[in-house]
């Protein structure tokens, strides 16, 4: 879908940067608010956009919420989601956040020390018997591949010169 006004290479690159950076609005042919739909200046595939025109038009015009958010595509929970998010952190949390664990929580520093010193002391102990003293020590099983990761990005961090301020 191109916007109206917009070349369609450029509409493309700019689609192609909106998915790469995680901001295409999935729901995009869903938005119906007229802005989106009469100039090219309002893109309903820019998520982000989308989004604080939607609070905007609430805030400013005080429109219903629930009238406002079917308008961009949205149900009044996720409205309610993105003016929480819009609060607490302004426009940066309009941006999407990753899903998931955003990290180890097996392998904590703990554990980790203790590889690494094990592996210090004892220089022979392969992967497979590390994972193994891991879970005797602290009953926790770890993925041998999650283990040599984090020790690997461990030594980097260390090798790794300290930055002058």
């Amino acid at each position: 879908m191109n916007s109206p006004g917009c070349s369609p290479q450029r509409s493309s690159l700019k689609r192609q940067a909106l998915r790469h950076s995680g901001t295409l609005n999935a729901r995009a042919a869903q938005v119906s608010d007229r802005l989106f739909r009469e100039t090219s200046f309002f893109d309903p595939q820019d998520l982000p956009q989308v989004k604080y025109e939607m609070l905007r038009q609430v805030q400013r015009e005080a429109l219903p919420i629930s009238r406002v958010a079917a308008r961009f595509g949205f149900s009044r929970p996720a409205f309610y989601k993105a003016q929480r998010d819009f609060l607490r952190e302004g426009l940066t949390g309009l941006l999407p956040k990753r899903r998931g664990p955003k990290g180890g929580y097996k392998l904590t520093p703990e554990i980790l020390a203790f590889a690494e010193q094990t592996r210090l002391l004892h220089p022979a102990v392969r992967t497979p018997e590390l994972v193994r003293q891991i879970q005797r020590q602290f009953a926790v099983q770890v993925h041998r591949r999650s283990l040599e990761r984090a020790l690997a990005t461990a030594k980097k961090s260390r090798a790794r010169p300290s930055q002058p301020r």
